[in-house]
C-alpha cells in the first residue's frame, strides 16, 4: 500500500464528519452515522477533493513521521502526548468524544494522524477560547483557536520561576541543584510567540517589560491569515501585497519593516531581514550560555537535536558527538541562571517562524538571557552587547511607559489612548471621538498608514490645539498627521482661565490652583510658538511664532525619520560642519556668523551651544521657583521630571524629590499664579525634547519672561531676550 492509499484510509474514516461540517457546521456531531458514509472505494465528493489534496501532502497526514511513530514500541501514545499526536486523543482532549473537556483520558491508539475528525467536530466548530500552559486564557478566538491547542508549546516562564522557586534559590543564580533540570517548551510553540506576555511562553526576567500580542494587519494576525489550514505552507502571494520580494521563504525571512530599524544583534547590519538579527542573538546566547556552564559551573554543556537536548560536553569541543547526544548524558548541572537561559534559547529555537509571529518578543528574551548570564562571568569573558539593543525605538519601543503605562489597568482611557495605543488615532479621525482602548504594545503600521500597498497616510488638513487654534504644515502635508499627538495637552489659555476662575493675587495660596500638566514632547506647540500658544505667555509682551529653519528642513519628517523617530543628523553637516554624529545635533549654535551672535544666559560665553544657554536659563528657573516657594509661600517644592505629577512637597527642604516623597499623595497643593505660570513653563521647555532646534528663540522669550516673573527685573538683567520676529 503507498503512502496516498493509506492516508486516503485515514480520510475516509472522518469524511462523514466533513461532509456534515461543510453543509450543517453548528449541529455537528463527531461519529458519523452508517448510512452518511461514502463508499470505502469510492473518490471523496468533488467539492471534497480539492480539501484532501491539500491535507494529504500536508504535515498533519504525514503518518510515516516521528510525530506520529514516536510510540510505536510502546504500543499506544500516553495521555502526556495523545491530544496532539493523535486524532482520537484530540477528540478526547476537547471532549468531542463525550468526555470531559480540557484532558485525555486514556491512551490513544497507534495509526492515526491528524484528520478531518480533529478540526471538524461540534466542538471545535463553535471553540472561541484556548489555556494556555502558564494558566493565561485567550478569547475571543476564530477558526485558529484549533491550530493553538496543540501550537502552544508545553510549558511557560511560570513553570520556570516554579522549579526555581520550590527549591528556594530563585535569589542565587549559580547555585546547582540536582533537582533542577532543563525545561522544554516543546515544537512549533507559535501561538505562544504570537500572544508574547499576555501568555508569558518565555521565561521574563523581573522588572522588564515584553512585547505582547504581535500586532500584525488586519486579516494576517493569525494562524489561518497566513497559513493555509489543510496544507499548513505560507500564501507567499499575500506577503508580496506590503513586502516586495517576499514570493518564497527566503524573501519571507528576508523582511525588515521600517518599525524594526534598529541593530537588534550589534553587528552593524540593519538591512538583514529580521530573521537574521535574531539568528544572530540566538548565536551568542548559545556562546554565553557554554562560557558560562564552563567557566561559572564547571560542566561544559551541549545541544543535541532530540531530547533532552541539552547535554555533558565531555570532550569540550562544543559540538554533541552521537555518542554524547544519550539520555544517559543528558546534562546535570543546572543552576537558576541556565535554567533560565536555555529555555529561552530553545523557546526561540523551537519555533521556527518566530521571527514573523513576534520577532520582538524573541528578541527581548534572548537579549535578557545574555545579560543575565554576563552579570555571572568575569569582564573578559561576557558577551558583548554595547552595539546590541533589545527594543525598538520612538513609536514602537514597546517597552516604554507611554505605551506600558496602563498595562495594570487593562484599558487606556479615552483621555490617552488616541497617542498611546495603535488604535486611537485612526478612530479619532474616523469618528471625530476617542474611546478607551486595551494597551497596546506600541503604534503599528495601521496607526497612521490607511492603505498597505501605496502607504498613504490618514489625511489630516489641519490639526487643531489644545489652545483652540487649528493649525498644519499645510492641507497636502503628510506632516499634519505628527501634530495631532506632538502637540501637548494643555496651553497657556488652560493655565489663564485656572487663574482667572481662582480669582486670587499673584502670591496668594488657592485651592482653586492646581498644576497644569503640558505633557511630553509637545514640539509641534514649541515648533508653531506663538501661534500655538503652547506657553504660558505674559501679558503685554510679544513672542516668536512658527520656526522657520531653513526651506529643505521645516517640517516633521525634514528633520526625524518617522517611524523610529530619530534625527537625520547626517543632514546637518550640509550647514553645520560641526556634526558628525548624533549627540553633535545638540552642540550647533544656530548664528555661526560672530556678528549675529547673541549671550542669551549672560554668562560671557558666545561660543556655546544654544541648547546650554537654554538649559542654563532652565536652571535659574527653577532654582528661582524653590526659592519663591520656600520664602513667599513657605512650602518648599521638589520636582521628579519621571513621577506623576512631578511636583511634591519637600519634606525635608533638601530641594530634592526623595522617594519617600515622589508619590502621589504627597503632590505639591500649595499653588499661587506667579508659581503655577511658573512651574507650566519650566515643564513646558524641559519636556519638549529638541526645543533648541524646534524654535530656540520662541523658549528663550518664554524663560526670560518666566525668570523675570519669579525672580524679578534683577534676575534677568544680564539676560538678553531674543527679538521679535517680523514676518509679515
Amino acid at each position: 500500500m503507498n503512502r496516498k492509499q493509506l492516508s486516503a484510509l485515514f480520510f475516509i474514516a472522518g469524511l462523514a464528519c466533513m461532509v456534515v461540517a461543510v453543509l450543517l457546521p453548528t449541529t455537528l456531531t463527531t461519529t458519523a452515522q452508517e448510512d452518511e458514509q461514502p463508499d470505502p472505494l469510492g473518490e471523496p465528493g468533488t467539492f471534497l477533493t480539492e480539501y484532501y489534496e491539500a491535507w494529504v501532502n500536508s504535515p498533519h497526514a504525514r503518518f510515516e513521521d516521528d510525530a506520529f511513530r514516536h510510540w510505536d514500541e510502546d504500543g499506544e501514545i500516553s495521555e502526556r502526548c495523545a491530544a496532539c499526536h493523535s486524532t482520537t486523543g484530540f477528540l478526547d482532549f476537547v471532549g468531542a468524544d463525550g468526555s470531559e473537556a480540557g484532558v485525555v483520558d486514556v491512551p490513544a491508539a497507534l495509526g492515526t494522524v491528524v484528520n478531518c475528525d480533529a478540526c471538524h467536530n461540534s466542538v471545535t466548530e463553535v471553540m472561541t477560547e484556548i489555556t494556555f500552559p502558564s494558566g493565561a486564557t485567550i478569547g475571543d478566538l476564530d477558526d485558529s483557536s484549533r491550530c493553538m491547542i496543540c501550537h502552544q508549546g508545553r510549558s511557560s516562564g511560570l513553570r520556570v520561576a516554579s522549579d526555581i522557586e520550590a527549591v528556594g534559590l530563585m535569589d542565587e543564580p549559580n547555585t546547582v541543584s540536582e533537582e533542577l533540570g532543563f525545561i522544554n517548551i516543546h515544537y512549533y510553540a507559535a501561538a505562544s510567540t504570537i500572544y508574547g506576555s499576555e501568555v508569558t511562553g518565555g521565561y521574563e526576567y523581573p522588572g522588564k517589560s515584553y512585547h505582547m500580542r504581535n500586532e500584525h494587519v488586519e486579516g494576517y494576525d493569525t494562524c489561518a491569515g497566513c497559513h493555509d489550514p489543510h496544507t499548513l505552507e505560507l500564501d507567499f502571494a499575500t506577503c508580496t501585497d506590503c513586502h516586495e520580494g517576499a514570493g518564497d521563504i527566503d524573501g519571507v525571512r528576508a523582511i525588515r519593516s521600517l518599525a524594526s530599524s534598529v541593530d537588534y544583534d550589534g553587528d552593524g547590519d540593519v538591512e538583514e531581514g529580521i530573521a537574521g538579527e535574531i539568528e544572530t542573538l540566538q548565536e551568542m546566547l548559545w556562546a554565553t550560555i557554554q562560557t558560562y556552564a564552563t567557566e561559572v559551573v564547571g560542566t561544559s554543556i551541549g545541544y543535541g537535536d532530540g531530547y533532552p537536548y541539552m547535554f555533558i560536553d565531555t570532550d569540550g569541543d562544543g559540538v554533541i558527538s552521537e555518542e554524547e547526544g544519550v539520555r544517559d548524558n543528558a546534562y546535570n548541572s543546572f543552576t537558576p541562571a541556565l535554567v533560565r537561559a536555555t529555555y529561552n534559547y530553545q523557546v526561540t529555537q523551537k519555533d521556527t517562524g518566530g521571527y514573523a509571529h513576534n520577532p520582538d518578543y524573541h528578541i527581548q528574551l534572548l537579549y535578557d538571557s545574555i545579560e543575565e548570564l554576563n552579570l555571572q562571568l568575569e569582564a573578559a569573558s561576557i558577551t558583548d552587547l554595547s552595539q546590541a539593543r533589545r527594543d525598538s525605538f520612538g513609536h514602537f519601543y514597546s517597552g516604554s511607559d507611554a505605551f506600558r503605562h496602563w498595562d495594570e489597568d487593562g484599558e487606556v482611557s479615552s483621555r490617552c489612548s488616541t497617542c498611546h495605543t495603535s488604535e486611537g488615532l485612526p478612530f479619532l479621525l474616523e469618528h471625530g471621538v476617542t474611546i478607551a482602548f486595551e494597551p497596546s504594545n506600541s503604534l503599528t503600521c495601521a496607526t497612521c498608514h490607511n492603505n498597505f500597498t501605496e502607504y498613504t497616510l490618514y489625511e489630516v488638513p489641519e490639526v487643531e490645539f489644545p489652545s483652540g487654534v487649528v493649525l498644519g504644515f499645510g492641507e497636502d502635508s503628510a506632516n499634519n498627521i505628527c501634530l495631532q499627538c506632538h502637540q501637548g495637552r494643555e496651553s497657556g489659555l488652560s493655565v489663564s482661565s485656572r487663574i482667572s476662575s481662582a480669582g486670587v493675587g499673584d502670591d496668594e495660596v488657592s485651592e482653586a490652583l492646581r498644576f497644569l500638566n503640558p505633557h511630553y514632547f509637545a514640539t509641534g506647540a514649541s515648533l508653531f510658538g506663538t501661534e500655538a500658544q503652547g506657553a504660558y505667555e505674559f501679558e503685554g509682551m510679544e513672542y516668536n511664532g512658527y520656526f522657520e529653519h531653513t526651506r529643505r528642513f521645516n517640517e516633521c519628517s525634514d528633520c526625524h525619520m518617522p517611524h523610529a523617530a530619530t534625527i537625520r543628523f547626517e543632514q546637518c553637516i550640509d550647514c553645520h560642519e560641526e556634526v558628525e554624529t548624533l549627540d553633535d545635533v545638540a552642540l550647533i549654535r544656530a548664528h555661526p556668523d560672530d556678528k549675529d551672535r547673541v549671550d542669551y544666559d549672560g554668562d560671557g560665553d558666545m561660543d556655546e551651544p544654544i541648547a546650554m544657554e537654554l538649559v542654563t536659563m532652565e536652571e535659574v528657573l527653577f532654582t528661582l521657583i524653590q526659592d519663591y516657594a520656600t520664602n513667599t509661600i513657605g512650602m518648599p517644592i521638589a520636582y521628579d521630571a519621571n513621577a506623576y505629577p512631578y511636583y511634591f512637597n519637600d519634606l525635608n527642604g533638601d530641594g530634592v524629590a526623595d522617594p519617600d516623597e515622589a508619590n502621589y499623595g504627597n503632590g505639591y497643593a500649595s499653588w499661587t499664579p506667579t508659581l503655577l505660570r511658573a512651574v507650566y513653563n519650566y515643564q513646558f521647555v524641559t519636556k519638549g525634547a529638541g526645543g533648541y532646534a524646534h524654535n530656540p528663540d520662541y523658549l528663550i522669550q518664554v524663560l526670560y519672561d518666566t525668570i523675570a516673573s519669579v525672580g524679578g527685573e534683577d534676575a534677568v538683567a544680564t539676560y538678553t531676550r531674543p527679538e521679535v520676529r517680523n514676518d509679515e
